[in-house]
């Protein structure tokens, strides 16, 4: 187990003498509990090929949030198919753009 710091041991001290209080709402945490129900019934497997630099990048993305990239993955498809997903503009450039339509359109599909 990683050495925990000053800061986290002081943290941790904290919660076992039962001194921290949540600042969630009640609306905030019933939308958590929405999500984690939705999220938490799998009843199906699906295995899909992804580029390593798309994985690497969900991967840490994944480490940022402090979820397993798999539930990551998971969360955002289901945004994706309840039309929860907001879709924002990212770090692509014109000359990205470029090479993704020149990549499509000389790629058969």
């Amino acid at each position: 187990m990683p050495k925990i710091d000053e800061y986290e041991l002081e943290v941790l001290s904290a919660f076992e003498k039962g001194q921290l209080k949540s600042v969630a709402t009640k609306a905030e945490l019933a939308k958590f509990k929405a999500a984690a129900r939705a999220t938490a019934i799998k009843d199906r497997r699906v295995n899909i090929r992804l580029s390593s630099g798309d994985l690497n990048d969900i991967q840490v993305r994944a480490l940022e949030e402090g979820v397993p990239y798999q539930t990551l993955i998971a969360s955002v498809l289901h945004k994706y198919v309840t039309g929860r997903l907001a879709e924002r503009p990212g770090p692509v450039t014109s000359a990205n753009r470029k090479g993704a339509t020149k990549r499509r359109a000389t790629s058969g599909r």
